[in-house]
């Protein structure tokens, strides 16, 4: 605080004193004050000098002062700013605000939201607090950084979105607009990406009948008891107006046809093909005019003429979208993690469940391998694997998940830096926090979205395991870098969109061929680094083409069918 006075009532000059915080006075050394002094000094004769520094002269004093103000202000701005710090929490508020509301029975949504920012909401200490130790350093040293190898892309050799049909499909089109005879109705079963499985199959399945779509209808699942219906996870305008052209999608069934009885079948086989499903299900439809299918799980044969694989890819990556308050909170999340940099993001399937379906054991110790086995004892139905096969073998074949220990010497040897953030999708691991501590102990900087989300901002989904899902899967989307532990639909799903919007990169593990070198103890560090290199060299995301892989999905394999290497005109 500055502060002026007149020296006397005949003179005009006044005197000017600065009031200076003693810390910022102690932290400039005397030495420095006398060096200053000494060449100040130097410019003037001797008689004025001596007069000038006078100690009782008011004007070196207030020159004095003003400049170590000035100098100890810019030394805490430079300690206070940091290039790469976390947004304060009034930063964080703004981003949480949302002009999204939900529809329906969520409309609880947003108000739960509008009351907690009312309410002032505290800080997320867990991801929002004081992590200066989460800077990146941008140099090759031993922290690595943004700068190092891993964050690379991989090349996606100038292959892009391409959904152009023939004209025979476009014909044909112009007929399905105008049908008002045919209703094909669907339920669509189990957790989240399973379900948009079914719903791309839906689709294709109405499009190959030349039926109306009637919304699909999402069973409630026994697990987790998630009652939510198509438009409170997915967009439904945006669902029905990208498919315009190719089916005709309602959200009800006509009034003309809400009493006839639906002649329902489930009697769909495995990889039905077009043929097929025409010379079952049309006569059906003369009959009785509205058709209603279950269980589509990998019924619809994964290998069609290349106009239906185009419907399915321009279903899964450009009609099925979230709706727009799952998208805001998944995007919300995905920049509070991109807040610093690249991020990682792994897909881990370590819960109870997982290890009792596949025959695996998680590797924890012989109390949870108990657990495990005695569920498989209990519900013999769950496991999936071949029952011949022991967990070791399974393991060695490339069967099972990987744990923790084995997910962070996979990064490690692949040069993930120790400072990278981590954002880790999947339900409550078998043995908790503890089965993730060799993961968390060699990358610190590992959060879920309870840890990066603001106090009771997950809260109005609690109930809705299929909305978490789909937050999870924006915010994998999002990350520089992903990894699945163990496939999966969400897995499968995610290489797919991942490779459809510019082939991100996407690390494969090639578990049947790098376990053996993970309990190799003769190899040294170097050597098993680049063991592991080598064998995921081709697994980064490039492009890969389906052509090579029969029977698999286009929706994860997009390339020939849904991508292409746009022409490019010569001179």
């Amino acid at each position: 605080m500055g502060t002026c006075k007149t020296r006397s009532s005949n003179s005009k000059k006044q005197v000017c004193y600065i009031s200076v915080p003693a810390q910022i006075i102690n932290s400039v050394s005397s030495s420095s004050l006398h060096s200053f002094l000494d060449n100040k000094s130097s410019k003037k004769k001797n008689t004025t000098t001596s007069k000038f520094f006078n100690l009782r002269n008011p004007k070196l004093w207030s020159l004095s002062l003003f400049l170590l103000t000035v100098l100890g202000i810019s030394l805490r701005l430079s300690l206070c700013l940091s290039p790469f710090g976390f947004n304060d929490h009034e930063s964080q508020l703004q981003s949480s605000d949302s002009n999204v509301s939900p529809k329906s029975h969520l409309v609880e949504i947003s108000n739960a939201k509008d009351r907690s920012l009312d309410t002032g909401v505290e800080k997320n200490e867990t991801f929002g607090g004081d992590r200066s130790h989460l800077n990146l350093i941008t140099s090759d040293g031993n922290g690595h950084g943004d700068k190092n190898e891993f964050w690379k892309q991989p090349d996606g050799l100038g292959y892009k979105p391409c959904l152009e049909f023939s004209n025979g499909y476009r014909r044909e089109s112009k007929k399905i607009a105008r049908e008002r005879r045919k209703y094909l109705m669907v339920v669509v079963s189990g957790g989240l990406n399973q379900q948009k499985i079914q719903i791309v199959d839906a689709v294709v399945i109405a499009r190959i009948l030349g039926a109306v779509l009637v919304v699909p209808i999402l069973q409630i699942n026994l697990i987790w008891g998630d009652e939510s219906e198509f438009s409170d996870i997915f967009d439904l305008e945006q669902f029905k107006s990208v498919l315009a052209n190719d089916v005709k999608i309602v959200s009800l069934l006509p009034a003309s046809k809400i009493m006839t009885r639906p002649s329902e079948e489930g009697g769909m086989p495995f990889n039905a093909s077009p043929q097929w499903i025409r010379s079952h299900y049309l006569k059906r439809f003369n009959r009785d005019g509205v058709l209603l299918l279950r269980r589509l799980d990998s019924r619809l044969s994964k290998d069609l003429p290349t106009d239906l694989q185009k419907l399915r890819c321009k279903v899964a990556f450009e009609a099925l979208k979230f709706s727009p308050w799952v998208m805001e909170m998944g995007k919300k999340l995905a920049e509070r993690m991109r807040s610093k940099g690249p991020y990682i993001a792994l897909h881990l399937r370590m819960e109870k469940d997982v290890w009792v379906r596949t025959g695996c054991l998680s590797g924890l110790s012989s109390k949870f391998d108990e657990i495990v086995n005695i569920e498989r004892i209990k519900r013999p139905e769950l496991l999936t694997a071949k029952s011949s096969m022991t967990s070791n073998e399974r393991k060695l074949a490339g069967l099972c998940p990987l744990n923790a220990k084995e997910v962070t010497r996979l990064l490690r040897a692949l040069g993930a830096p120790r400072d990278a953030r981590i954002y880790w999708a999947g339900g409550e691991p078998l043995g908790g926090k503890e089965a993730l501590k060799p993961l968390t102990s060699e990358f610190p900087n590992l959060y879920n979205k309870y840890d990066i989300a603001l106090p009771l901002e997950l809260k109005p989904f609690a109930k809705r395991a299929s909305i978490m899902a789909a937050i999870d899967y924006i915010v994998c989307k999002e990350s520089d870098v992903f990894m699945a532990s163990h496939g999966g639909n969400m897995g499968h799903a995610l290489q797919g969109h991942r490779a459809y919007e510019g082939h991100k990169k996407i690390i494969t593990p090639n578990k049947r061929h790098m376990l053996p070198y993970f309990v190799n103890t003769s190899m040294s560090k170097t050597e098993f680094e680049k063991m592991i290199k080598k064998l995921h060299r081709q697994s980064l995301g490039q492009p890969e083409l389906r052509v090579s892989k029969a029977g698999r999905d286009v929706t994860k394999y997009p390339v020939p069918e849904c991508m292409c290497k746009q022409a490019t005109s010569t001179i």
